[in-house]
């Protein structure tokens, strides 16, 4: 016997994929890339016509030998079964692309010949069998390590393809897994189960030689327990139970293993049915701000004629739940920590538990829920507790409210329950701990059952969407002290943790989480990983990608993460292609660049053109810095599309429209702007009206070497009448003199970067083109989206953050559309986005499904 030394596995194929630039380098096995197409012909060859499976002689393996021999046992060459020698016409219909009419020149030594656009290793015959070093005995179809480099683990396959090359060289065709470590999960994979691994679709040739060892792999349900697949696994290697695809980082099911299985959880008469109407789909916006997600997201569903009602709402902002409130009278607002809002829920189940509205553990409605037998020792008229004479008695009159936290602030957490007192008003209502009133629990009861009936919260099981975008401070640019070690140790990104506790115990169908592209960029996109992490170890399927809201209609960059998650029975929404040119002022994370929803390179799509300020705003009327009315007459007709479009009453507003609500003609909100002080005041009257006006426009000022500001020391330093400088030293020194922000004029033919919370000109270009003042809160708000109906609550800062907090509603919108698709089971598995219908949204709320010429990516 020879030894041989073993080799890193190479693909032979020296062509590039189509898509090539969606798959990052790092993270396939081999570092090599997968043609969707060729995928698509070669699994179709091979379930068309399947190689049949031959049993190789007794005699040629002996059952001793079928592990791995000892280290200081000499290796023998590994090669083809020949009684498993596939015949040539047979091997010429199963594998077409390896016998291809040669195009080699005369004396070329050329082993390539390229089918659909891919080149591929030629061969002169086919195997199903192979022994590797003599011992170990592989099918087609088995699995097995693949020798890594020098201090790595092993790789892990599929063996699909044996055959020996027209360069004689025994190859055989590898489909790989995935650990979790080396998908985009990454640095997290602490969260995944060491025995679970995720099977993909990037196969590539390598010599036979490269196999090491036969596994035992094993296909268990996703929707399971870690436990359950442990022991369906046995005493097997790994088990699977998703597919890992590169592009946008995706997490899916497996395809059934009986192609007439379906995985949609839709009925097959609405599945595709444009006019299927489906019952209420209730969704949780958490950190809703004051609710642009969930409004934007209703209004897309509900166009594709699934309607979805955002049932509950969480946020610890006071003014944007009052916002929320006002525009979603139906929405259960909840003021108060997400947190908080997790033990209300654990308790909640509890107290449904205890007066027998549900089951045990599964959350199964208890039919009998209101004629349950009271407690022996309860009394008919338990709405109060007895007291001294000489004291007044307060008697329950009804239980109108229920909470966990310290509503009466006296430092003592816990379970409070609000309690209308019998012949006091409202205003007389107090916050008391629920272990304070065991004398009223046929009150509490009645709150309970009450609330079970109109779903006051949601139990596991009640809720089909959670939307939201927990807030991750710590990540934050303006954050000197940011964690980069450990940022989950850093208490102002603990929201994301919370955010995952709470989807894991309530088990929606579908979640989407929105944040700033930093979560995927800072310490490596740490948070990021650690945010897939947890929806795949809760057998969630998962994506992640990277969207523009320019690219939707808007005058607008700001590119924001967005991660879907579906359960394992459901459709992983898509995510819709952009249906506008962006004027682009950022780039994606290097190692997610690939997540940027964009069409593909060489697809000719023709696009909206790019939005301006001009199209946003000018039809607005003119107010002073001073400006105080929170509603007032628009004075003038839209001049543009989209002020057409946004100045739409929301019974006319399609989404809205499909639901048959009405609306009377409105009013212009919050057409009023943050009232700058004197000295700034007298700043920006300063600033001239032109393009790219900023503060070194003002006198004193001049522009030195490397575009740095300097003083200008020939004119004399001006001040303002309260003595104040013009020009503060604050804008003289910001980003070290290099920035054209502080007291910057936007200009009509310009996107704005990003809408932002705070209305303060000092360090951002936010002042009005032909106005001495800086954008109102409904020009801000135009810029995200938001309808001219939408209107805002609180002090004038506390709007503007509710504004720049929220996420673009166009945005939005098409996410819900893309929700939609997936929640009646017309969504496409194959591919991760599709290009949503003509002129969305402005189109008739019935057309339910992606245009005829959806994109192919």
């Amino acid at each position: 016997m020879a030894k041989r030394a073993k080799r890193k596995p190479t693909s032979t194929s020296s062509s590039s994929s189509p898509s090539s630039s969606k798959i990052p380098k790092l993270e396939t096995p081999e570092n090599q890339e997968v043609n969707q197409e060729e995928l698509k012909e070669e699994e179709a060859f091979l379930v068309a016509d399947p190689v049949p499976e031959e049993v190789v002689p007794e005699e040629v393996v002996p059952e001793e030998v079928a592990g791995v021999a000892p280290k200081d046992e000499m290796e023998e060459d590994s090669v083809f079964v020949e009684e498993s020698l596939v015949p040539e016409d047979e091997a010429r219909r199963n594998w077409p692309f390896r016998y291809l009419p040669t195009t080699k020149k005369p004396g070329e030594a050329r082993h390539y010949e390229t089918f659909n656009g891919v080149e591929y290793m030629q061969a002169k015959k086919h195997y199903t069998q192979a022994l590797i070093d003599g011992r170990v005995h592989f099918k087609l179809g088995d699995d097995g390590y693949v020798q890594a480099l020098e201090n790595e683990d092993s790789y892990i396959c599929r063996v699909i393809e044996m055959f020996v090359g027209v360069d004689d060289i025994l190859y055989f065709r590898a489909q790989w897994f995935y650990r979790a470590k080396d998908t985009i999960i990454g640095a997290c994979s602490n969260l995944i189960d060491n025995k679970r691994i995720f099977l993909s679709e990037v196969k590539d040739d390598n010599p036979l030689d490269c196999l090491i060892q036969k596994l035992k792999i094993v296909r268990v349900p996703l929707n399971a327990e870690v436990a359950d697949k442990r022991q369906k696994l046995g005493n097997g290697d790994y088990y699977y139970d998703m597919l890992y695809l590169v592009p946008y980082s995706t997490y899916q099911s497996l395809p059934p293993e009986d192609a007439v299985e379906s995985d949609s959880t839709i009925s097959v008469d609405c599945a595709g049915n444009e006019g299927c109407k489906k019952s209420e789909l209730r969704m949780l916006d958490l950190y809703s701000g004051c609710g642009a997600m969930s409004t934007g997201l209703c209004l897309g569903a509900n166009m594709a004629d699934v309607n979805l009602v955002t049932r509950w709402a969480v946020d610890l902002n006071e003014c944007a739940c009052a916002s929320l409130k006002l525009n979603h009278p139906e929405t259960e607002v909840r003021n108060e920590s997400a947190e908080d809002f997790l033990r209300l829920l654990r308790e909640w189940a509890v107290l449904c538990q205890t007066f027998n509205v549900v089951g045990g553990g599964g959350f199964q409605e208890n039919q009998d829920a209101e004629n349950v037998e009271e407690d022996d020792e309860a009394d008919d008229d338990d709405t109060g507790a007895a007291a001294p004479d000489d004291e007044e008695v307060f008697e329950v009159e009804n239980i109108v409210g229920i909470c966990y936290g310290d509503p009466k602030k006296i430092k003592e957490r816990g379970l409070y329950l609000k309690v209308q007192w019998k012949g006091y008003g409202p205003e007389d209502d107090t916050w008391e701990p629920i272990d304070t009133l065991n004398d009223c629990k046929l009150k509490i009861k009645e709150f309970v059952v009450n609330g079970y009936k109109s779903k006051l919260l949601p139990l596991p099981g009640d809720c089909d969407v959670i939307c939201g975008g927990p807030p991750c401070q710590g990540i934050s640019g303006f954050n000197r002290f940011r964690n980069k070690e450990d940022p989950l140790k850093d208490e102002k990104n603990k929201q994301l943790v919370v955010y995952m506790d709470i989807l894991e115990y309530l088990k929606p169908r579908f979640a989407i989480m929105e944040n700033v592209v930093d979560i995927v960029k800072f310490a490596k996109g740490y948070l990021g990983r650690y945010a897939l992490g947890r929806l795949v170890a809760n057998n969630y399927q998962a994506r992640v990608g990277l969207m523009v809201a320019g690219s939707y209609g808007l005058p607008q960059f700001r590119m924001r993460m967005f991660m879907w998650g579906a359960a394992p029975s459901e459709k992983l929404p898509q995510y819709p292609l952009p249906t506008h040119k962006v004027v682009n002022r950022g780039v994606s994370p290097l190692e997610f660049e690939s997540n940027a929803v964009v069409h593909d390179e060489g697809n000719n799509v023709e696009l909206e053109r790019e939005l301006f300020l001009e199209d946003a705003i000018s039809d607005l009327p003119s107010v002073e810095n001073d400006e105080s009315r929170d509603e007032m007459p628009y004075g003038g007709m839209p001049t543009t599309e989209f002020q057409k479009f946004i100045r739409l009453k929301k019974n006319e507003m399609p989404g809205y429209s499909a639901l048959g609500q009405k609306s009377l003609d409105h009013s212009l909100y919050d057409h009023r702007p943050l009232r700058l002080n004197e000295d700034d005041y007298h700043r920006v009257c300063k600033i001239p009206k032109k393009k790219g006006a900023n503060f070194r426009d003002l006198n004193g000022v001049k522009v030195g070497a490397k575009n740095r500001v300097e003083w200008d020391l020939t004119v004399e330093r001006e001040k303002l009448p309260s003595g104040k400088p013009l020009v503060p030293d604050y804008a003289m020194s910001f980003v070290d003199g290099r920035s054209l922000k502080p007291f910057g004029r936007l200009w009509w033919d310009e996107t704005v970067p990003t809408v932002v919370t705070r209305a303060e000109p000092h360090n951002q270009a936010i002042l009005h083109p032909a106005q001495d003042r800086v954008l109102t809160i409904r020009e801000n708000a135009r810029l995200q989206g938001f309808p001219d109906y939408y209107k805002l609550l609180g002090p004038i800062k506390e709007r503007y953050i509710q504004v720049g907090n929220a996420v673009a509603v166009p945005v939005a919108r098409a996410l819900g559309y893309s929700l939609a698709m997936s929640v009646k089971g017309i969504a496409d598995v194959v591919q991760p986005t599709f290009a949503l219908p003509p002129n969305f949204p402005i189109m008739q709320p019935s057309a339910a499904s992606p245009s005829a010429d959806q994109e192919s990516q």
